[in-house]
């Protein structure tokens, strides 16, 4: 591993020296390893999408029907079905083709142009043709071009929290690494993507393009399974079973009516097309041919009410998906916590010297500080610093006025082997140097310390009493600075020897405090049986310590970093699974190895993340959830964004997506109830040697038309009160429970009788007026079965009839379409003799409102 080398290793076994490459050398290089860029898979064309979205079962059965009736000449049926079908594929296509942009996002990631020296030159060059072998320079500012190992670095900070997940900039070293270390602890390397936000340095270029960490991410991204959602897995499964039956049927129909014929007085070839006609009624009454138009309709409406409450969904398909979400991956960092360090704590061994504003604990604060304060009122600089900045401004201390009032003479600034900044000001007719640092490396360099009457001898006893404060405030994972001073009485250029003989002021503590809003997510996320777990590039101590400050994680839970989770088996991890609430220094392929692990026991897996480095999980995930202020390339990952970055709103995501899920099924059920009725009606018929009660378009209107709006008014049912006091969803549930079935069954049975007797009584009169009261009695039935289709439990009255406005407008709307069929112009359309009166209406609407009745009685009866 290079990190683990020396720099003359690493320029060895690259081939190159600091005077950088030859042009000849960097074209060898790049016919060897390629352009820096990352690559990518072809996608699915939009011509094989089209033709993936008629291989459903139903379609196949549809599309045959339509072609063998267009070759009868029943071309109105057929168009009808052809422009379903076509509406239906160009609806899924336009959704799948909303595409996921997370490679281009990585792409652009990549930094366009690198400063290089080439032939012993210093020059500018496209990013793209960097060579592993190049030396390059970095300054604030600057984005890493590729991977590579610091051969010198001045003050070198990277902020690459998108791969590490962690919050500060790394202040970057040429020290070699002895021990294998993880990703976020290689100080002596940097990665392509990441940026320089402090000082400068000087790089070698060891990996370009996809063999970059960047480049295994987008192979992962790339490589990540998507999961199905439950809703598809149950639509697909139950398609093909519904299509295999309906085939079945409509053979077993053609069969008995072709030997019904054959015995007849119908010539073969009548007989066969009758045949084949009352086959096509059953199909096309069994298959709710607008079922999947109706799901997205529902759920891009459970979109827009997410969209309200921050919640952006990519993938209608993901809204039901969370129903079924029973565990949340969460990142720490800008998840759960503010992406902000604060001052939580301090120790000062004179409490008194607050009293007085400009006291020497808040200019020793604000002094050795290198953060600007822009235009804007906005803090800028290293993320510590702002922290203290941030901290004496909300105690009354104006920044810029102490900074030109006490103006600065000397500096030495902060590095990693010293873990010291110091700076010397003039304060008032003094001239005081101000040092911060490390507190075990200042604490030792005190002689003296400001106590309760002024400055005094530091003990042994002091001391220890400042390390047992540091060691507490660091158990609760808080980072602790600590400050001092030394007076001189003449300006000077301070040297590296001024920094002993101090006198201690005080300890700072920090931390990025979680989100006041996170503790109530949690324990309402607990509450609905979902198992909140924490995935983090930090450190083991502080993600542990936030955890359970968040109710995160419980006394007996387990914490495991990056290291350990690789050292176990996949067999182990599935043993400590359910224990493990936090896991620290991770990796991309942790993150993958987590989610998979939990999908493995049939848990629907959702992942939060903000950072490059989350992508790959956010995809390889049930359900990728990205926080609205992360990168592009988590956003175009995911299935989810969060506007507002709050954990509150996954909450908020998950009961909307039970209420879709529960809604969905609702829909769902009132159209094969209606279908159900339909077919009762068609086969009592057959067997009672009757003539079929419909013809293939009156079920197409009543399917495609009639239906839709009832279905889609079930979708938009407010959510139960007890919806987030239930168990997450069993992904491996059907489409139809046991009491939903019971509801299907009886609904249908109920409006096939009404049906069935309709037909009846129209025959007495004649088989056009059979046939007519038919058709309408089984629309009434189906839109009045909207009232007993809003709960399979609770009556319409408890209810309330008008508590779902769209359930009462779909009604008087549907009532109004049929209203057409009753034009003399339409009637010839519709098979509706001229001598169908308000006698034969009135019958009909009476038919079906005692049916509507029977069904809420059968709620009764089933409780």
């Amino acid at each position: 591993m290079f990190y683990q080398k020396s720099n003359e290793e690493v320029l060895n076994e690259l081939k190159t020296s600091v005077k950088g490459l030859t042009e000849v050398e960097v074209k060898e290089r790049q016919e060897k390893y390629g352009l820096n860029e990352l690559k990518e898979k072809e996608g699915t064309s939009t011509f094989q999408m089209i033709i993936d979205s008629f291989k459903d079962p139903l379609v196949i059965i549809l599309l045959i029907a339509a072609v063998v009736q267009m070759f009868l000449g029943e071309m109105v049926e057929s168009l009808v079905i052809f422009i379903v079908l076509i509406l239906n594929s160009i609806l899924g296509v336009v959704q799948s083709k909303k595409a996921e942009g997370a490679l281009e996002a990585l792409k652009n990631f990549s930094a366009p142009m690198a400063k290089v020296i080439r032939n012993g030159k210093r020059e500018t060059i496209a990013a793209k043709d960097l060579v592993p072998g190049d030396i390059i320079f970095l300054e604030a500012g600057d984005y890493i071009p590729g991977d590579g190992r610091v051969i010198e670095g001045q003050s070198l900070k990277v902020e690459e929290g998108m791969l590490t997940g962690e919050s500060e900039a790394i202040l970057k070293n040429s020290e070699i690494i002895e021990k294998e270390v993880p990703l976020g602890d290689r100080k002596n390397f940097v990665y392509s993507g990441s940026m320089v936000v402090y000082g400068r340095g000087t790089v070698v270029i060891t990996n370009t393009g996809m063999t970059t960490e960047m480049g295994k991410i987008a192979y992962l991204i790339e490589n990540a399974q998507e999961e199905e959602t439950p809703l598809q897995k149950n639509l697909e499964k139950f398609s093909k079973k519904l299509g295999i039956w309906i085939t079945i049927l409509c053979l077993i129909i053609f069969i008995i009516m072709a030997i019904r014929g054959l015995g007849g007085k119908e010539n073969l070839t009548e007989s066969l097309i009758k045949s084949f006609m009352f086959a096509v009624a059953v199909a096309v009454a069994a298959i709710p041919e607008a079922l999947s138009s109706i799901v997205t309709i529902v759920l891009a409406m459970g979109t827009n009410t997410m969209a309200k409450r921050h919640a952006i969904i990519r993938k209608l398909h993901a809204v039901e998906t969370l129903g079924s979400t029973g565990i949340i991956c969460t990142d720490k960092t800008g998840t759960l916590t503010q992406n902000k360090m604060t001052v939580e704590n301090y120790y000062v061994e004179n409490k008194n010297i607050l009293d007085n504003k400009e006291n020497l604990f808040y200019l020793g604060m604000g002094l050795v500080n290198d953060s600007q304060i822009d235009k804007e009122g906005k803090l800028l600089g290293d993320p510590t610093e702002t922290a203290l900045v941030d901290y004496i401004i909300k105690n009354g201390i104006d920044y810029k006025e102490i900074r030109n009032k006490n103006l600065r003479i000397s500096e030495i600034p902060f590095d990693s082997d010293r873990k010291l900044m110091s700076t010397l000001n003039k304060v008032n007719l003094d001239n005081i140097m101000f040092i911060k640092g490390a507190p075990d490396v200042v604490i030792n360099r005190c002689d003296k310390i400001l106590g309760e009457d002024g400055e005094r001898e530091i003990t042994l006893e002091d001391k220890n009493r400042l390390f047992k404060e540091n060691e507490s405030f660091s158990k609760n994972a808080l980072r602790v600075l600590a400050i001092g001073y030394k007076k001189y009485y003449e300006p000077k250029k301070l040297e590296l020897d001024d920094e002993y003989n101090i006198t201690f002021i005080g300890l700072i503590a920090m931390m990025d405090p979680p989100r006041e809003e996170v503790f109530a997510a949690i324990k309402e996320a607990k509450s609905a049986g979902i198992k909140p777990i924490m995935i983090t590039g930090d450190h083991k101590i502080t993600a542990s310590a936030i955890g359970k400050k968040i109710g995160l994680m419980e006394e007996s839970d387990l914490a495991l970093t990056g290291s350990e989770l690789d050292g176990l088996t996949d067999k182990e991890l599935d043993e400590k699974l359910e224990e493990i609430s936090v896991y620290a220094r991770v990796s991309p392929e942790n993150k993958i190895r987590i989610v998979q692990a939990w999908q493995r026991k049939g848990k629907v897996t959702a992942m939060t993340g903000d950072g490059v480095n989350d992508a790959p999980a956010l995809k390889q995930a049930n359900i990728g959830i990205a926080m609205g202020s992360g990168t592009e390339v988590a956003k175009g990952s995911a299935e989810m964004v969060l506007t507002d970055d709050n954990f509150v709103t996954i909450v908020h995501a998950i009961e909307t997506g039970r209420t879709v899920y529960e809604n969905i099924k609702k829909a769902i059920n009132y159209l094969f109830a209606g279908n159900l009725g339909a077919i009762i009606a068609i086969l009592f018929a057959l067997f009672a040697g009757w003539e079929n009660p419909f013809t293939p378009l009156q079920l197409l209107f009543i399917n495609l038309i009639n239906d839709s709006m009832p279905a889609i008014a079930l979708g938009l049912e407010k959510p139960e009160k007890s919806i987030m006091d239930r168990k997450p969803r069993d992904p491996k549930e059907g489409l139809f429970t046991k009491t939903s079935l019971k509801a299907v069954i009886g609904r249908g049975i109920i409006i096939g009788i009404a049906v069935i007797l309709a037909q009846y009584i129209g025959d007495n009169v004649f088989h056009g007026m059979g046939e007519a009261m038919a058709f309408t009695t089984v629309v009434f039935s189906r839109i009045l079965q909207t009232f007993p289709a809003r709960s399979e439990r609770d009556s319409l009255i408890s209810l309330g009839i008008f508590t779902n406005k769209y359930v009462i407008l779909a009604v008087v709307v549907c009532f109004g379409i049929y209203g057409i069929s009753l034009i003399p112009s339409f009637r010839g359309i519709f098979d509706i003799p001229n001598t169908f009166s308000f006698n034969e209406l009135g019958t009909c609407f009476g038919l079906s409102f005692i049916a509507m009745l029977l069904m809420e009685l059968q709620k009764k009866i089933s409780k």
